[in-house]
C-alpha cells in the first residue's frame, strides 16, 4: 500500500464523517435546544399537537387534483430556472450574443406557453368544494 492510497482513505473517511455530521447534527441541535415541559400534556398522550394548538376536525382531508397540478407546474419551473443560470454563465461569448439571446428567449417563450396552457385549463383557479362537511 502506498501513501497516496492512505491519503485517499483519510479523505474518504473525513468526508463520510462530515456527511454523517451534517445528517445527524440537526437532530442533536434540536434535541439540545428544544424546550422541555412547556405544554400541558395531561390526557393528551395520543393526541397530535401542531404549533401548540389543539387540532380541530379530522386530519384526513381530500385535496383536489388541481393542487397537485399546481405543484407540478411549480416544480417544472423551478427546475427550468436552474437550467437558465448555468446557460447564462456559459453563453458569455460576445460573438454569439444574438444567437444565445434568441435561444434563451425561445426557451422562456416555450415556458410561457406552458403557463398560458395551464391558465386556460384552470389550474391556477382554486375552487372550494361546497359539499365538504369540514368547511
Amino acid at each position: 500500500m502506498d501513501d497516496t492510497f492512505h491519503g485517499d482513505l483519510i479523505y474518504l473517511f473525513a468526508f463520510g464523517l462530515a456527511g454523517l455530521g451534517f445528517a445527524l447534527g440537526p437532530f442533536a441541535v434540536v434535541y439540545l435546544l428544544a424546550p422541555r415541559k412547556t405544554r400541558q400534556t395531561a390526557n393528551k398522550t395520543q393526541q397530535a399537537i401542531e404549533c401548540g394548538m389543539d387540532p380541530i376536525g379530522d386530519a384526513w382531508i381530500r385535496y383536489s387534483a388541481v393542487y397537485y397540478l399546481y405543484a407540478l407546474v411549480f416544480v417544472a419551473f423551478a427546475v427550468d430556472v436552474l437550467y437558465l443560470i448555468p446557460v447564462a454563465l456559459v453563453y458569455n461569448d460576445r460573438r454569439f450574443a444574438i444567437r444565445d439571446f434568441i435561444e434563451m428567449a425561445l426557451f422562456v417563450g416555450i415556458l410561457s406557453l406552458v403557463i398560458v396552457y395551464a391558465w386556460k385549463k384552470g389550474i391556477f383557479e382554486w375552487k372550494r368544494n361546497k359539499t365538504s362537511p369540514n368547511l
